[in-house]
């Protein structure tokens, strides 16, 4: 479902899962913390900051030639449909499906849409299983 800046996302949870189409990008990424800004040479997809420091979400290879001490290996999957902020049970029902095979979920919202990082090695996995719940929404 596209949509055009500022306008509504969808908030309907039938029509949410169904339009998900999970996408799975490309390579592994990373969780890192730094004191201060973004390292130079550093493109995170995510940054969230908290008092202990800025949390980064970067491509591994990024954090590994910055220096930076980072754990949890993730894939990144990002979900197609343009959800409203207030929409109700989508990131329940996502990570009610990816718990139910033993997968932590790691959610970031997005004006547009969520983001997942699931662990690396079973991404594909997770886009499957989402693939799935679209099918079969609950």
């Amino acid at each position: 479902m596209a949509s055009l800046p500022g306008m509504p996302g969808e908030s309907d949870l039938r029509k949410l899962l169904s339009g998900m189409r999970p996408q799975l990008h490309p390579g592994r990424y990373v969780f890192a913390t730094v004191p201060g800004g973004v390292p130079p040479g550093v493109t995170p997809v995510v940054t969230v900051a908290e008092e202990e420091g800025l949390t980064l979400v970067v491509p591994a290879a990024q954090a590994e030639a910055a220096g930076l001490a980072h754990e949890y290996d993730a894939g990144w999957i990002t979900l197609r449909v343009h959800s409203a902020l207030a929409a109700v049970g989508l990131t329940a029902a996502v990570a009610r499906r990816l718990a139910d095979a033993g997968l932590s979920c790691n959610v970031v919202a997005g004006f547009h849409h969520d983001h997942l990082f699931v662990p690396y090695h079973r991404a594909a996995e997770a886009a499957a299983l989402l693939e799935d719940l679209a099918r079969r929404p609950v």
